[in-house]
Parts: structure tokens; sequence; C-alpha cells
């Protein structure tokens, strides 16, 4: 009976070692597996990129920057938001206090309107008081004219009157 123990182990042993080196193979053949199914795909671009006229090492290139970008970002990765945020946060400041420079002028532009718009009233007040008197003093102008025309003309007939009373005396 031991002997038969001692040959099963043994069998099982050597089934086991045989086990392991299907399973071995079978992770070769898997990744023999994937490598042809890299090759394969880069073939397919290959050809897509032979197709649309863009050369592959052109993309390769492309591909490599972009690593070396994402590579340089994943290093400042923790200084990148700090630095965002910094800067949002001048942006804000700049744009808060822009916002009210331009409130301050903008304040101060229409006080300005406002002073020149009284100014313009006030100028129009006194622009009608001036018509108004010059009205008035073209009226009396013309009044006085009229009675200095017409006391000329009395003038003349007095003196009219005067001459042919000396020629008749």
């Amino acid at each position: 009976m031991e002997a038969d123990v001692s040959e099963m182990r043994s069998e099982l042993q050597s089934r086991d070692g045989l086990w392991r080196r299907i399973q071995l193979e079978c992770q070769k053949l898997y990744t023999e597996l994937l490598k042809i199914k890299e090759y394969k795909d880069m073939q397919e671009i290959q050809k897509k990129h032979q197709l649309s006229h863009v050369p592959l090492t052109e993309q390769l290139e492309n591909k490599n920057t972009e690593l070396l970008l994402f590579a340089e970002c994943q290093e400042h990765q923790e200084e990148g938001p700090i630095k965002i945020r910094n800067h949002v946060y001048r942006e804000e400041q700049s744009h808060c206090s822009e916002q009210e420079r331009m409130k301050t002028e903008i304040s101060d532009l229409t006080e300005e309107l406002h002073q020149k718009e009284i100014t313009i009233a006030t100028i129009m007040e006194k622009a009608s008081l001036l018509e108004r008197q010059l009205k008035m003093e073209l009226e009396t102008k013309h009044k006085l004219l009229t009675k200095q025309q017409l006391l000329e003309f009395h003038y003349q007939v007095v003196k009219s009157e005067n001459t042919h009373l000396k020629e008749m005396v």
C-alpha cells in the first residue's frame, strides 16, 4: 500500500510538474499572442497612417512628446494646482480691482456729465433771459425810434410852418 501511495505521490508530482509546465507554456503563448496582437495593431495603424498620408514616425514623435509632457505634468502635478489657484486668485484680484477702477471711472464720468448738464441748463437759462432782455430793448429802441421819427416829422412841420409864417410876415 505504501508503494502504491508512493507511486501515486510521484505520479501526482510529475503531473503537478507537467501542469506547471503547461501553465508556463500557456503564459508564454499568451504573451506571444499579445505581442502578435500589438504587432497587428501597429500594422493596422501604420496602414491607416499610410492611407491618410501621416507618417508613423510623426505620430510616434507626437506620442513621445505627449508622454514627455505627461511625465512633466506628473512631476509638477503637485505644483500645478497651487500655481493654478494662485493664478486664478491673481486674476480674480486683477478683475476685482479693474471692476472697482471702472466703477470709479463711471462714477466720475457720471458726475462730470451731471455737472455739464447743470452748466448747460444754466447757460440756457441765461441765454433765454438775455434773449428776452434783448427783445425788450429792441422794442424799447423801436418805440424810441418811432417816437423820434414822429418828433422829427413834427419838427419839420413846425419848421415849415415857421418858415411859412416868416415869409408871410
